[in-house]
């Protein structure tokens, strides 16, 4: 049963209990959100030699957590400031990552996934003391 539901300017479609299959369900965002292949053209143009993969996304956020660890300044300051409260929550990221995603990694994502683990664990742990 859907529902449509009007009102100045907008329409609700509500076809959550709808009879439609998952695949017709699909189809019909599709049709609702064209893509625009100039613009993803576009975008990758913007972000030359910059591969988007398992690996870059860990090293962003290895990278973020070598920021507040103090490694990397402040590119607007040139200011190093620690933050350890956000360096534990991505060493906790990382570790749920590695154990939501064992078994699904090749053996480079591995390797990579563990040693900046346990290196962002060996900074924290100095800094903190």
């Amino acid at each position: 049963m859907n529902s449509d539901i009007e009102g100045p300017g907008f329409t609700i479609k509500d076809s959550r209990s709808s009879s439609k299959s998952d695949e017709e369900l699909k189809a019909d965002r599709k049709q609702d959100k064209p893509e625009d292949k100039t613009a993803a053209k576009g975008e990758k143009e913007a972000l030359p030699g910059l591969e988007l993969n398992f690996s870059t996304f860990l090293l962003s956020l290895a990278s973020s957590a070598f920021y507040h660890l103090g490694d990397l300044a402040d590119p607007d300051t040139g200011e190093k400031r620690v933050e350890l409260p956000a360096v534990k929550q991505t060493i906790d990221i990382l570790i749920m990552l590695r154990d939501k995603t064992k078994g699904n990694l090749n053996k480079d994502e591995e390797k990579l996934l563990e040693q900046l683990t346990y290196e962002l664990q060996v900074k924290y742990l100095a800094r903190k003391k």
